[in-house]
């Protein structure tokens, strides 16, 4: 009985992930369906996923030719790389400080981190632009990743993180003749990887799929990131050719899809370590 009970709990626990699983892909297995069709196909009464006549090729030809499609791919990842690289190295040393170094002003810069995590990019953004005109570096790089690089969310993440390794093992460390670098270099960074990785997914995502910040600093398209050049793609030839910006958008989405997927086992474990799970 207690056998066939777990059965049907484990059952019906698969059935709920599943149908969770199912309602969460949806958009995208219709995306996919879409790319594939023809117009009249896409503005037909039929809600048919698989097409009559497959159009996979004539629309991915049009996403990759109406606009450099692999320039946008390329400043997506030269944008999230460098905000991502930054971004660590302000917040490991900074958190690793909160965590395990005792000085006074601790208590202020914990609270000024979680004021941190409560203010937009859209509250900042008017100063922002402002300041980087009166400097002429719109419409490059340091302008798309300037803004993002110090994360109070990545100090916060790793606070948490690092709380949770043992003083023995810096105090170990610290006899052996290690300064405080040294600690973060060798005995630190080493043991967060779980961390890093889990932080990685949630900065390139946010970051690759943001529009609302290369929409205010980039006007040359030779700057513009994935979810601009989208714009791009729809106002200049594609119009409302639905099938061909499907297959632009698939294009965009895949790597995304590909690191997740590639970096779930990392991705979930670092969140269960850090103590973010719900």
């Amino acid at each position: 009985m207690i056998t066939t009970s777990l059965s049907l709990g484990r059952i019906m626990r698969l059935a709920v992930l599943s149908l969770g699983a199912l309602i969460f892909f949806a958009p995208y297995i219709f995306m996919i369906s879409t790319a594939g069709k023809a117009q009249s196909e896409i503005f037909s009464s039929s809600l048919s996923l698989i097409p009559q006549q497959w159009s996979y090729i004539e629309n991915f030809s049009k996403a990759l030719s109406r606009v450099s499609m692999w320039t946008l791919l390329m400043n997506g990842v030269i944008v999230c790389a460098l905000i991502f690289v930054v971004q660590v190295v302000v917040a490991i040393p900074c958190a690793y400080a909160m965590a395990k170094l005792k000085f006074r002003a601790a208590r202020t810069m914990m609270v000024l981190v979680m004021i941190g995590l409560l203010v937009p990019i859209h509250a900042t953004a008017l100063p922002l632009y402002v300041a980087f005109d009166r400097l002429s570096v719109l419409n490059s790089y340091l302008a798309l990743v300037a803004p993002f690089s110090i994360s109070v969310f990545a100090i916060f993440l790793f606070l948490q993180f690092f709380r949770a390794i043992p003083d023995d093992l810096i105090q170990a460390a610290r006899l052996d003749g290690m300064s405080e670098g040294g600690i973060v270099a060798r005995v630190i960074v080493p043991n967060a990887w779980p961390a890093i990785t889990a932080f990685a997914i949630f900065s390139v995502v946010a970051h690759w799929n943001d529009l609302f910040w290369p929409l205010i600093v980039v006007t040359n398209q030779d700057y513009a990131t994935p979810p601009l050049g989208l714009l791009y793609f729809r106002a200049a030839e594609a119009g409302d050719d639905y099938g061909a910006l499907m297959a632009a958008t698939l294009i965009i989405t895949l790597p995304l899809v590909t690191a997740f997927l590639l970096a779930q086992k990392r991705f979930v474990e670092g969140i269960t370590m850090t103590g973010l799970k719900g």
